[in-house]
């Protein structure tokens, strides 16, 4: 530490947290986003180059992945991008369902007025974007993609925030993320047209009514037509890439 001063030299262990922790959002963000692809082999080296970070801090990042369940490691063979299937977005979408509706009405229930002006100004800012979105069904470009994910996963996150839970928000964060994932599958490609903001305003206005029935209900259909939107652009892009296998060509 520099005398008479404010500036000061962190520790080692410091900076290696330091690095561990920025590089593991950064490869979570980049497997989120699928600019690391599902299945696809995690190279340290290669890895260490694009991210400019040491070996230590690298496997540190890629054991916290491995808990996120992002990454899987087979012994000493290395890591990889976890893959994706069919199953296990039917699964997460299930639990996802059961976490996020019992934390939504445990947060109607206990909500005050701090949760309630967290919830609007959430809504506001996901409105806001909501409204500059094509009325198609293309892909949406990169950026836009990024705007709308943040105010989406920031809504959700707003809903629930008043559960009381410390343990159940955690796993609702953790199946918000695989959530996320795959619904960057059909966010990435061109898919049907679906007026998903009509979706986020009944979820709204339940919520602020404090009708956690219908709150809850709301959020299932809301989740099940998501899944069913990612199962769709999964079902393509498997035909688009075995058309031997694809119904038409048989």
């Amino acid at each position: 530490m520099k005398q008479g001063g404010t500036d000061r030299t962190e520790e080692p262990g410091t900076v290696g947290r330091t690095l561990a922790d920025t590089t593991y959002r950064r490869l979570r963000h980049d497997i989120i986003a699928g600019r690391l692809t599902a299945g696809s082999k995690l190279k340290l080296e290669g890895l260490a180059n694009d991210y400019a970070v040491g070996m230590s801090p690298l496997r540190e990042a890629l054991t916290r992945l491995m808990g996120d369940l992002l990454v899987v490691s087979e012994g000493q063979r290395g890591f990889w991008v976890a893959p994706l299937s069919l199953e296990e977005l039917d699964d997460v979408s299930r639990v996802r369902a059961l976490i996020e509706t019992e934390a939504l009405n445990l947060a109607i229930r206990h909500g005050d007025a701090a949760w309630e002006t967290a919830v609007r100004r959430a809504f506001d800012d996901l409105t806001a974007i909501e409204m500059k979105l094509p009325q198609t069904a293309e892909a949406l470009d990169p950026p836009v993609l990024e705007e709308w994910e943040r105010a989406n996963r920031a809504f959700h996150a707003a809903l629930v925030s008043a559960s009381g839970s410390p343990v159940l928000i955690k796993l609702r964060d953790l199946l918000y993320q695989q959530s996320e994932r795959y619904r960057r599958v059909s966010l990435n490609v061109s898919r049907r047209w679906r007026n998903v903001h009509d979706e986020h305003a009944a979820i709204f206005d339940a919520a602020i009514e404090r009708n956690a029935l219908k709150a809850t209900r709301m959020t299932e259909l809301h989740l099940s037509r998501t899944a069913d939107e990612v199962r769709r652009a999964m079902q393509t892009l498997a035909a688009e890439a075995n058309p031997a296998e694809s119904p038409e060509t048989r």
